[in-house]
């Protein structure tokens, strides 16, 4: 078995942080008319790009949510979603940002964002991430 210490890691901590720093476009919103429902947007072509191999991504990301006082604006969410498109971003990146951002927007009850993600290399992914966040 190959020594553990020796191993150079291919990923490295910027390669993680790819994409994080990237300055999105505000999510529009507008004002809710009614208490105690729940919206769900899909998106089934989001796509980005691989921050090491620089290989594109595919997938379907949706947005649930209970909004509050907000809700989001689909054709400025379209716009803000299209801004992945040729960023270099990992996939668990991607999830966590937008639910960051719709989060950000809207002032949600809750969220859930799904990202399922097509098969690379054999391998397909889905991430949710959730709002509130779980205490730790």
């Amino acid at each position: 078995m190959a020594n553990q210490a020796s191993h150079t890691p291919q990923y490295t901590d910027a390669h993680a942080k790819a994409g994080l720093d990237h300055v999105f476009p505000a999510i529009e919103t507008w004002q809710n008319q009614f208490p105690g429902y729940e919206i769900r947007v899909d998106d089934p072509e989001l796509t980005s790009v691989c921050p090491k191999t620089g290989l594109p991504d595919f997938g379907t990301l949706t947005i649930r949510y209970m909004p509050r006082d907000r809700c989001l604006e689909l054709k400025s969410l379209k716009e803000y979603l299209f801004s992945y498109r040729n960023l270099g971003i990992f996939q668990e990146n991607i999830v966590n940002q937008v639910l960051e951002d719709v989060v950000k927007a809207c002032h949600p009850v809750w969220a859930v964002v799904r990202g399922e993600f097509r098969p690379r290399g054999g391998i397909a992914t889905t991430i949710e991430a959730r709002w509130p966040r779980p205490s730790e």
